[in-house]
């Protein structure tokens, strides 16, 4: 058993504790709403997780600190825009080398950090060195919170915190595997929400399971592409966290990016189909990093454009998609 705290009552950040509560741990989740904390405290259910009970031994708090101090492990569940802010709003409250595990998906647009870089960077400033890990895969929280089968990769280039994560969140319906790829865990979790955008438009456009499948295999390319140009490992892009988490993102109504895209392909203004998704859309909060970083390496990123000339410039999609098609021919395995 360790003692785990969980920063984010999100969806998953709910189903995660949950689980981690099953299992035995003891488990204190915060979060930054008063009445969320009440309301789960006293139902032990979350609204947007219909059928799922979070077991009586978790406990809930507004109060961050007591979140943090003494944990063998601290889970950040928060938003990828709202990272910065917690890390530095825990920071005096954990220990030097606390271990610290993310799972949310995301880069930061201005600094073109990885959020466990965004982590490490808050934490140093007072003095602190977390052993740091990514926990990322295909997983909607819905399933996971329902104890359907799920794969996922504990993420770290210290083998050791990888271990530890793997052993904590193992069960017979999470299979947990290791990468110590961190960096490339983190890039595809980010660029594969933009690529399931693209691959919701598609949909809203009424086009079929050929185009999802170009978008799907095109998009793993530049994936790859721009992250061996980062230097992370090829392998970890046609592995779980790459082609496994950008599928399930593609082809499921469970994804948010997907839905999102799928109401602006039907003529939606990005902001009003965020509105209707009702919850954060990561891959809208990872286009600008991803285009940074394609200009940044030389990288050329046209599903990551083509997303970004619908929802920032005013293209329309069924124009874009005819650009798109209308490019240079090529062969396939072009680098």
């Amino acid at each position: 058993m360790q003692n785990i705290g969980v920063l984010g009552t999100g969806t998953w950040g709910t189903a995660l504790l949950r689980l981690l509560a099953n299992k035995g741990h003891a488990v204190t989740a915060w979060s930054a709403l008063p009445r969320e904390v009440e309301a789960l405290s006293a139902t032990r259910r979350h609204p947007k997780l219909p059928g799922m009970t979070v077991p009586d031994s978790a406990v809930f708090t507004a109060d961050i600190a007591a979140a943090c101090r003494e944990r063998d492990m601290l889970v950040f569940a928060v938003p990828s825009p709202y990272v910065r802010a917690t890390a530095r709003a825990a920071a005096p409250f954990v220990a030097k080398d606390q271990l610290i595990v993310d799972v949310a998906k995301g880069m930061e647009a201005e600094t073109l950090m990885t959020l466990t870089e965004v982590i490490g960077e808050e934490m140093a400033k007072h003095g602190k060195a977390p052993r740091l890990a990514a926990l990322s895969g295909p997983t909607h929280a819905e399933e996971v919170a329902r104890d359907l089968p799920t794969t996922i990769v504990s993420a770290s280039p210290d083998a050791r915190a990888a271990a530890q994560v793997q052993s904590a969140f193992m069960t017979d319906c999470l299979r947990v595997y290791t990468n110590a790829d961190i960096r490339g865990v983190e890039v595809a979790g980010a660029l594969k929400n933009v690529i399931a955008l693209a691959a919701g438009i598609a949909g809203g456009l009424g086009y079929g399971d050929n185009a999802r499948a170009a978008i799907i295999t095109r998009g793993i390319a530049e994936m790859a592409r721009l992250g061996a140009a980062m230097g992370c490992s090829k392998e970890t892009f046609s592995g779980l966290t790459g082609l496994g988490d950008l599928v399930v993102t593609c082809t499921s109504m469970h994804s948010r990016n997907n839905r999102c895209g799928m109401l602006i392909g039907q003529g939606k203004a990005a902001d009003e189909a965020v509105r209707e998704v009702g919850m954060v859309v990561e891959g809208l909060n990872a286009l600008p990093a991803a285009l940074k970083l394609g200009k940044k390496y030389g990288v050329e990123l046209p599903i990551i454009e083509g997303v970004h000339s619908i929802v920032d410039l005013g293209v329309s999609p069924r124009e874009m998609v005819a650009e798109l098609m209308r490019r240079e021919p090529k062969p396939e395995n072009w680098i």
